[in-house]
C-alpha cells in the first residue's frame, strides 16, 4: 500500500497529461493541423514500433548518452578539485569563485560557436559543452559542504593534532557527501542537456539525438521528433534517478535528505 500511495500521484498527472495530449490533437486541431502535435499513439507506432527508427534513435542516444557521461565525470573531477581549493583558505576563494559564477551566467548558447571555431565542430566540442553548463554546481554544493562542517568538530580534530589532509578526508569529505551528491544529480540532468545542445551546434560525425531531433523538425516529421523528444527526457529521468539511489547507497539513512520523502529515490 505505501508503494501504491507513493506511486499513485505520478500515474494520475501521466494519465491527465496524456488525456489532454489526445483532446489537443483529435478534438482541437483539424487533420490538417495534426502534424504540429501527433496523437500519442502515432508518436509510438511510427517513432517507437518501427525497428528502422527505433534503431535511428537507439543509436542517437547512445552517442549523445557518452558525451553526456564523459563531460560529467570531467567535470566532476575538476569541480571536486576546484572547490577543495577553494575551501582550503577564504582568500583562494574569493580569488576563484566569481570566475565559476561567470561560467553559470554567461550563455552556453554564444559559448557554442566559439568552441566550434577553436576545437572543431567534433566530439570533443561537444564533450567541453556538457563540462562547462554541468560544473558549477558541482563547485557550489562541494565548497557548501566542506564549509558547512560544524565548529566543534574541527576543534575535536585540532585537539588530535590532526594534520590539513586527514581532517579534509576524514571530516570535511564525509559531511560533505550529502551535499557534493545533490550537486551531482543536478549537474548529472544538465549535462544531457548539454549534450543535447552541443549537438545543434556540432554536427560532424555519428549524429546525437539533438541532431536527429533538428532533423525531424526540418522534415515535419512529427511524430518522429515527440518520440525523440520523450526519448530524450526519459534518458535525463533515468541518469536522475539513477544518481538519487547513487545518493541513497552513499549517505544511507543518516541524512536527513534521506528522509525527505519526495520519492524520487
Amino acid at each position: 500500500m505505501r508503494a501504491v500511495r507513493r506511486a499513485a500521484p505520478p500515474v494520475v498527472v501521466f494519465g491527465l497529461a496524456i488525456g489532454a495530449w489526445y483532446a489537443v490533437s483529435l478534438l482541437v486541431l483539424s487533420p490538417d493541423e495534426r502534424f504540429l502535435l501527433p496523437p500519442p499513439h502515432d508518436v509510438v507506432r511510427v517513432g517507437f514500433l518501427d525497428r528502422y527508427n527505433l534503431s535511428e534513435l537507439l543509436r542517437a542516444l547512445r552517442l549523445s548518452a557518452g558525451v553526456a557521461m564523459l563531460g560529467l565525470a570531467v567535470a566532476t573531477a575538476v569541480g571536486v578539485t576546484a572547490a577543495v581549493v577553494m575551501s582550503q583558505a577564504r582568500w583562494l576563494e574569493r580569488s576563484l569563485y566569481p570566475y565559476a559564477v561567470v561560467l553559470q551566467t554567461v550563455p552556453i548558447l554564444a559559448l557554442a560557436p566559439m568552441f566550434g571555431f577553436w576545437f572543431g565542430f567534433g566530439f570533443f566540442s561537444r564533450v567541453l559543452v556538457c563540462v562547462l553548463i554541468a560544473l558549477f554546481p558541482i563547485i557550489a554544493n562541494t565548497l557548501f559542504g566542506l564549509r558547512s562542517v560544524a565548529d566543534q568538530h574541527h576543534d575535536l580534530f585540532t585537539q588530535n593534532g590532526a594534520g590539513r589532509v586527514a581532517r579534509l578526508l576524514k571530516l570535511q569529505f564525509p559531511a560533505a557527501l550529502p551535499s557534493i551528491l545533490t550537486g551531482l544529480r543536478i549537474a548529472a540532468g544538465l549535462s544531457v542537456i548539454g549534450a543535447i545542445v552541443g549537438d545543434f551546434f556540432f554536427k560532424q560525425g555519428q549524429p546525437g539525438i539533438g541532431i536527429l531531433i533538428e532533423l525531424y523538425r526540418q522534415r515535419l516529421q512529427s511524430e518522429q521528433l515527440f518520440a525523440a523528444v520523450i526519448l530524450s527526457s526519459l534518458f535525463g529521468l533515468v541518469v536522475f534517478w539513477a544518481f538519487g539511489l547513487l545518493s541513497r547507497w552513499f549517505v544511507g539513512r543518516w541524512h536527513e535528505s534521506a528522509r525527505g520523502g519526495s520519492g524520487w529515490g
